[in-house]
Order: structure tokens, then C-alpha cells, then sequence
């Protein structure tokens, strides 16, 4: 059985009124993640809030050692945000990030849309496991294949995926295999904005417990003025 040390953190920060942050921190279950109420819709809270509820729900009613099909939760949580929406929202709906994993079988099984990140810190090497879903990184993608861009730039850094925005939702699915000595941290973009990665690499790499390093990753966020909802989780993977 896999041995784990994990922490969950979030704050407020220093300029917004709700915090719009949920976290995913199910240590029975082995799962975790975090989610983000979209900036500009009403009803982020609601929405991240729908999205944490129903991921846990569903993934709790599977055994840690079966398999999880993450793209069909995801889905299921997705239709329930776009719902959710027409009741609270009908104008214009409501939306959330949505980045979490869950162990299984020496794997963890990431699932991610948005700009909530997943990364691996791994023999003394720090990657980003998952890809902003951005108009920016969306035409860079389009451009790549040849194709057509119709997005418009004056927003790079709007998400072009979000739970209950869409019902043809495209979630990205990735399978790291775990390894001993591997840290993750899942974070809203409440950190990614204040802490770069070479920044965020040398705070995983710091030689103490999950509940400080999250700690460290969030108050670093907020003295630098805090603009945004901050959330970290941390897992350390210690043996298989």
C-alpha cells in the first residue's frame, strides 16, 4: 500500500470578499485536488462548491483499488455545474476550475480543465503536469496543427474550458506512475500568478512537513498582496 503525507491550505487573500477556493483533501479515498470559482461569472462559489461535491461523492463510491473513470465523473460533475447554473445564473451560467487526482494501482489518475495546476517535483526537478486551458494557449495549439484561430486575444489569459460551461466538456486525463520520494502540489492560480516556478521549486524542495510547505506556498502568495483566492494541496508519496 502506498505511504502518503498530505496537507490542504486555502486563504481568502487580501482584496476579494468570498473565498471562491475548494480543495479536495480525502485521505481514505486518496484523493486530492483543487477547484476555482470562474473570475467573471456570478456563482463561483456554488460552482466550485457543486464541482468538489460531486467528485468526492462519486469517487467515494468507488474502492481505492478499483478503476476510475475519470472522464465520465468529470462529465457527471460538469452537467451538474451547467444545472446548478441554469437556476442560479440563467443569463450567462457558472463555472470552475477543476484540477484533482486519485491513487491507483502505483498511479495517480489526474484529471484537469481550467488553470488550476498539477505539479510533479521529482528527482530534484520541478514539472507541470497539466496545461492551462487559456485563449492564449488555445490558439498557440491551433496554430501548431495549421488550423484556424477564431478566438479573440484581448483576454490571453481567459480559460476557454470550465466545469458547467460547456456539456461537450474536454477533459485532460494524465497517469503518472508514483514514486517514492515524489512530491505533488495541486494550486489554484491564486499561487501561480504570485510565485513563479522556478520560485515554487525551491519551496518543494524544502526539507519539511506537507502542512508547512503549504504554509510557506500560500502566505507567500498573500504577502505579495493577495489578489486572488489562495489554495494549495501538497501530497508526499514516501513508499509503495
Amino acid at each position: 500500500m502506498t505511504k502518503f503525507r498530505s496537507a490542504a491550505l486555502t486563504d481568502i487573500g487580501r482584496v476579494r470578499l468570498e473565498n471562491e477556493d475548494r480543495f479536495i483533501h480525502e485521505t481514505n479515498t486518496q484523493l486530492f485536488g483543487v477547484a476555482d470559482g470562474v473570475g467573471g461569472l456570478p456563482g463561483g462559489a456554488e460552482a466550485s462548491s457543486e464541482t468538489v461535491k460531486i467528485i468526492i461523492q462519486e469517487c467515494s463510491e468507488r474502492a481505492p483499488h478499483t478503476a476510475a473513470d475519470l472522464n465520465a465523473i468529470v462529465l457527471k460533475a460538469n452537467m451538474a455545474v451547467l444545472h446548478l447554473g441554469h437556476k442560479i445564473s440563467p443569463a450567462c451560467g457558472i463555472g470552475s476550475t477543476l484540477t484533482f487526482a486519485c491513487m491507483r494501482q502505483q498511479h495517480f489518475l489526474i484529471a484537469h480543465a481550467g488553470d488550476s495546476r498539477a505539479y510533479l517535483r521529482r528527482n530534484e526537478k520541478l514539472q507541470c503536469l497539466t496545461e492551462d486551458h487559456t485563449v492564449e494557449n488555445e490558439i498557440r495549439r491551433m496554430h501548431a496543427r495549421g488550423e484556424p484561430s477564431h478566438h479573440y486575444l484581448g483576454n490571453p489569459s481567459a480559460i476557454t474550458r470550465c466545469i458547467g460551461q460547456s456539456d461537450q466538456l474536454e477533459v485532460d486525463i494524465s497517469r503518472p506512475e508514483l514514486v517514492a520520494g515524489d512530491r505533488y502540489l495541486f494550486c489554484t492560480d491564486g499561487v501561480t500568478r504570485m510565485i513563479n516556478d522556478r520560485e515554487l521549486d525551491h519551496l518543494m524542495a524544502l526539507p519539511i512537513e506537507p502542512e508547512a510547505l503549504g504554509r510557506e506556498i500560500v502566505q507567500l502568495a498573500v504577502n505579495r498582496g493577495g489578489p486572488d483566492n489562495t489554495t494549495a494541496v501538497i501530497v508526499y508519496i514516501d513508499a509503495l
